[in-house]
């Protein structure tokens, strides 16, 4: 054996002595959800305080402090069976605040998670400068002297400096109450055969929904998105991919004036699918009228008595022609047309993020696409299970029954309907440590689809405002 010579034991021991003397503190010890312990989190919040204050060595040390935290998260979920924890967050004006945004970050990434799903366009107005906007909604941030605060970049940058992903987060076929009130968008607004809009229907002065065929609404949101898509988010996730969802038994569509198709855009489209006149005549006089009877099916033949069958896009030309057989064909019809709709339209907006390379997603309910009874449907019409696949899926899975089951259960669907398990990203409400009456807590619904659905990275929770309720307070008020 070969003798260590003098020189190579004290090589040896400066060695042992310059791991146990000299290395220095390593802060944010993390517990089995990547979270920060509570000095790790004081440390940093001490630090914050005083570099905002002007504090330059502070400033310094802070930064130092970021980066680290920012190391120890990425390693941390890199092992862990969850690659991706998010978190959805909205803005406000107070944020303007020297250090606000900063605070929400920190906190973010206290909590454990990595990614950020940044709501960019809500109720009605967008998170761009005033100076900036260009588009058909006013800014969020609009106070005086702070038109050209961007609060949207500034996140973009603060978020990637502590390690975060940062994904925009918008409202779709919901464009806001303010929009509803546009003497030039009154064509724009879906509407149902009782000629009601959304704002008539939901009856909450929020939920203005568009005509998911109409140009017009296209061209509006297509100017937004291209201006959120030139900051460079991470990804864009579509929200309110779908129509209203009344309460009670409008909760349910069962009839054609139920269905938001009668502005004229959806209008038109649905004749146009028409492949013959019969085909056409009995689709207006359905939509017109609400149903068809014997008599409409004699005028129908009678005006165009050189057709055998009225058709439409994907009619089997020897089809039944009788008056039961058509009743049925009509409604289904008219409701596929709806749903096409909510598809079209997310595609239509989903292209425009990936032909940039920025991974996309739509959030909806598991059980907006449901049947109900015999031949009615979820009101919100929202067919998931036709979204394409080639975009991330965020089902919203909000059940209620006391346990995380009836959650796994809603997952579970969804992932029965995806191509691949790793696609589906649920969204979790609840807090952490603790059961709130029937949701069960956080940790349990996360170990709940662990055990149960095995190809799931992802999991988003709903929302910093629950989990941060006082913080979001203060934000929410404030005088500039």
């Amino acid at each position: 054996m070969q003798k260590l010579s003098w020189l190579n034991i004290s090589l040896i021991f400066i060695s042992l002595i310059s791991q146990t003397l000299f290395q220095l503190p390593s802060y944010g010890v993390t517990n089995p959800y990547c979270q920060l312990d509570q000095n790790s989190i004081n440390i940093k919040n001490n630090l914050r305080e005083k570099a905002i204050s002007g504090d330059n060595n502070a400033q310094r040390e802070y930064q130092q402090l970021i980066q680290q935290h920012s190391q120890q998260l990425n390693n941390c979920r890199r092992n862990h069976w969850l690659k991706e924890q998010a978190i959805w967050l909205r803005l406000y004006p107070c944020d303007a605040k020297a250090g606000s945004i900063d605070r929400v970050l920190d906190q973010i990434v206290n909590l454990g998670y990595n990614t950020v799903y940044l709501e960019v366009f809500y109720d009605g107005r967008v998170l761009l400068p005033k100076n900036g906007n260009f588009t058909a909604w006013d800014s969020v941030l609009d106070a005086p002297g702070y038109e050209n605060r961007d609060l949207y970049a500034e996140t973009l940058e603060k978020a990637r400096q502590r390690g975060l992903k940062i994904y925009a987060w918008l409202f779709s076929l919901n464009f806001g109450y303010v929009y509803a009130q546009r003497s030039d968008r009154t064509s724009v607004l879906a509407r149902n055969g009782r000629g009601e809009n959304s704002i008539d229907f939901v009856h909450d002065q929020s939920q203005a929904f568009v005509d998911p065929y109409s140009r017009q609404a296209r061209q509006d949101y297509s100017q937004m998105l291209q201006a959120i898509l030139q900051r460079r988010p991470d990804g864009v996730l579509f929200d309110y991919i779908r129509y209203p969802r009344g309460s009670g038994n409008e909760s349910v569509v069962g009839k054609v004036k139920d269905l938001w198709i009668y502005s004229p855009a959806s209008k038109e489209t649905l004749l146009n699918r028409a492949t013959n006149r019969q085909g056409r005549w009995l689709l207006e006089r359905y939509i017109t009228k609400g149903s068809i009877n014997g008599n409409d099916i004699e005028e129908m033949k009678r005006l165009y008595p050189d057709e055998k069958t009225p058709l439409w896009q994907g009619r089997n030309p020897n089809a039944p022609n009788n008056l039961s057989n058509l009743q049925i064909e009509t409604w289904y019809f008219t409701v596929a047309h709806a749903a096409q709709g909510v598809i079209d339209f997310l595609d239509f907006v989903s292209s425009q993020v990936q032909q940039r390379g920025i991974p996309a997603g739509a959030v909806f309910f598991p059980d907006g696409n449901q049947v109900v009874g015999e031949i009615g449907f979820d009101s919100r019409l929202q067919p998931w299970d036709s979204f394409s696949p080639r975009i991330e899926w965020h089902p919203m899975s909000y059940a209620l029954c006391g346990s995380p089951n009836c959650i796994i259960d809603q997952v579970k669907r969804v992932t029965q309907a995806s191509a691949q398990d790793s696609n589906v990203k649920p969204v979790l409400a609840g807090f952490w440590g603790r059961n709130d009456g029937k949701r069960p807590s956080l940790e349990s619904q996360m170990e709940g689809i662990r055990n149960s659905v095995k190809g799931v990275q992802s999991i988003s929770h709903f929302a910093y405002s629950w989990l941060e309720p006082e913080h979001t307070r203060e934000r929410q008020s404030c005088n500039f």
